[in-house]
C-alpha cells in the first residue's frame, strides 16, 4: 500500500516515503528525507533533507525533525517535541556547516514537550519523559526525567519502568546493572 498524503501536506521532489505511510494536515517533508514504511507524521510535523526515519516511527503533532536526525525503527516522538541541530545559534551567525548529529535509536520513545540537545544518541528502547532536556547521550533502556535530563531508573522493551529488582511485572524479562568503561550505568537485557 502506498503512502498516504494529506491533500494540504507539502512533499517535495525527490522524498522517499516507505508504503503504508501515512502524513496528516500541513506536514511538509523536504526532498532528501528518508522515511520508512507504516511511519504516522501527524499535523504540522516538518522533515529536513538530512533525516533519515526508519520504519513504524510515530511521530505525533507540531514535531520539526531538522537536519542531521536519525530515528531508528520504531521510535516515538510525542506531541510538540524539539530537535535541535546548532549547539550555539545566532541569528547573525551560519552554522550550517557545524550540524551535530543526534541518532534516536530504535524503540526509544520521547515524550511531549521535551527537547533533545542536539549531538547526542538516545539508546535502544529508553524512555525521555515529557519535557525534560536531553544534555547527554541516554544509554538504552534509560529512563531520563527533568532540566537538564537525567537518569531516573530503567525502562523495559515494553515500556514499563523496571522496579528495582530489574524483572519486568508486566512482561517478565530480565535485566542487569552493570557500568561501561566510562563508569556510567548501563543495562543489558538478560532475557528476551
Amino acid at each position: 500500500m502506498a503512502a498516504t498524503i494529506h491533500s494540504t501536506a507539502i512533499v517535495d521532489e525527490g522524498a522517499r516515503l516507505g508504503d503504508g505511510t501515512r502524513v496528516w494536515h500541513w506536514v511538509h517533508v523536504c526532498g532528501g528525507a528518508r522515511i520508512g514504511e507504516n511511519c504516522v507524521l501527524g499535523q504540522n510535523v516538518f522533515v529536513g533533507n538530512d533525516v533519515v526515519i526508519g520504519n513504524n516511527v510515530r511521530i505525533q503533532n507540531n514535531v520539526s525533525v531538522y537536519d542531521a536526525v536519525t530515528l531508528e525503527d520504531d521510535v516515538f516522538c510525542g506531541p510538540s517535541m524539539v530537535f535541535t541541530n546548532v549547539y550555539n545559534p545566532r541569528s547573525h551567525v551560519t552554522r550550517k556547516d557545524e550540524y551535530r548529529r543526534t541518532v534516536v535509536r530504535r524503540g526509544a520513545s520521547i515524550g511531549a514537550n521535551a527537547t533533545v540537545v542536539c549531538g547526542h544518541d538516545i539508546g535502544e528502547y529508553a524512555f525521555v519523559g515529557a519535557g525534560a532536556v536531553v544534555t547527554k547521550n541516554v544509554p538504552a533502556y534509560g529512563l531520563v526525567t527533568g532540566v537538564p535530563g537525567r537518569l531516573a531508573g530503567w525502562m523495559c522493551r515494553c515500556g514499563v519502568r523496571l522496579p528495582s529488582t530489574l524483572v519486568c511485572a508486566a512482561c517478565g524479562r530480565k535485566y542487569a546493572e552493570s557500568r561501561d568503561a566510562q563508569g556510567d550505568k548501563v543495562l543489558t537485557p538478560e532475557s528476551p
